[in-house]
């Protein structure tokens, strides 16, 4: 075909050289090279525009803003400038927690934040102050950073509805993860035998699945309660979930530090996290993102005393299996938030955390001089370190 052409042309070229040739007035020759360049011509590949979409866009409406589109927020060159992914929580936004509404102007289909640095496992009890890949400014209740606190695990029970038979999943209480295969709660969320629990890592925003890194389900293949458990007092409120099958170990799953047996927590602030309620009443609504509070240890004399001034009367011994925290009004662990942990920095350890204790009880939540009462981890520290060996799992994994 090409061979073709390129005889046709040169015939061409020939019959409009004879037809000038005999005109009267011989014309430039490049006139008719021209010509045939215009006729010939390749198309410029370079010259095409080729418009490419990267992803469908749902246009919003945004009340006194132009039309925008829900667009990852690092595609938003309004909310991301300088390569950091900040977004501000207190902006009405229509799209799902980890998008945000964008005049379609600002709009870039390549990504303007660095990934997160690959995870290295084998260090316990590292907080993500600052988030992971996203760091988010504005908040005023108490949210944490999404991955701020890897090990924080929620205990989901299964239950069969009888008429239906549909199975559905409830959040039970909080837990710690400990070990990619154990995780530790409260033996007071996991007592009741009647229902089938599961466990979900990773988890931060429980009302989207739009979120950076994936949260992990596993089911619960073994249940140990602490031997000396009283259901009546809460003493020694410690049980070990056994997953049936470990977790992958990653920037927003990651285990915590145990402590020593002989370890006291100081006079330091620790953080409690969970989605437990507000307020103690029919009134009070579980959060959609974990939260963090930020409690001060009591020592024990001093927390027995407020304790004693409660409806707990005067006579009132506060067991040797449990620490003291809070007692600041409107700062404190309240229902739902059962089986959380309690973490206090370690020493000489910029954002490295270790376990002191587990959500277990309260009188009301919140209230001023009224500590928070938590299962006391170090006590429990021997038996854990005891069934680690004899499920063969490793106990270095927790250990600082």
């Amino acid at each position: 075909m090409m061979q073709l052409m390129s005889l046709f042309r040169v015939l061409f070229f020939i019959y409009l050289l004879a037809c000038a040739y005999s005109e009267s007035e011989v014309e430039d020759v490049k006139k008719y090279e021209d010509k045939i360049d215009a006729i010939f011509v390749k198309p410029n590949e370079a010259a095409l525009e080729i418009s490419t979409s990267y992803s469908e866009s749902v246009p919003l409406s945004a009340p006194s803003h132009e039309d925008c589109q829900c667009v990852p927020y690092f595609n938003c060159k309004e909310v991301v400038e300088d390569g950091v992914g900040v977004i501000d929580i207190r902006i009405e936004n229509s799209c799902n927690s980890l998008e945000h509404c964008c005049g379609a102007a600002n709009t870039t289909t390549e990504s303007i934040i660095s990934k997160p640095e690959p995870h290295t496992p084998g260090r316990c009890g590292r907080r993500n102050g600052d988030g992971v890949g996203i760091r988010i400014t504005g908040m005023e209740d108490n949210e944490t950073q999404f991955g701020e606190f890897p090990w924080m695990v929620a205990v989901l029970a299964t239950k069969k509805h009888k008429k239906s038979l549909e199975k559905t999943e409830t959040y039970q209480c909080g837990a710690s993860l400990i070990h990619p295969q154990v995780v530790l709660t409260a033996a007071h969320c996991v007592y009741d035998k009647k229902n089938k629990y599961g466990i979900r890592a990773g988890e931060w925003d429980t009302h989207t699945t739009y979120e950076l890194f994936p949260h992990q389900d596993r089911e619960i293949k073994e249940i140990i309660i602490h031997p000396k458990y009283y259901k009546g007092g809460l003493f020694y409120d410690f049980a070990l979930l056994i997953l049936d099958s470990p977790l992958e170990i990653t920037d927003n799953v990651d285990v915590v530090c145990l402590p020593d047996e002989t370890m006291v927590p100081g006079k330091t602030f620790c953080y409690a996290t969970g989605w437990g309620r507000e307020v103690f009443s029919g009134d009070g609504k579980n959060p959609a993102i974990l939260k963090k509070v930020d409690l001060p240890i009591v020592d024990r004399d001093t927390c027995q005393n407020r304790l004693r001034s409660t409806r707990l009367g005067s006579r009132f011994n506060l067991h040797e299996s449990f620490i003291c925290a809070g007692g600041e009004l409107g700062k404190d662990t309240c229902k739902g938030d059962g089986g959380s942990p309690l973490v206090c920095p370690l020493d000489d350890e910029e954002d490295r955390y270790y376990q002191a204790g587990i959500v277990a009880w309260g009188i009301d939540c919140g209230k001023e001089h009224v500590p928070g009462v938590y299962a006391h981890v170090a006590k429990a520290k021997g038996w854990i370190d005891d069934v680690m060996v004899s499920h063969n799992f490793d106990t270095s994994v927790y250990k600082y």
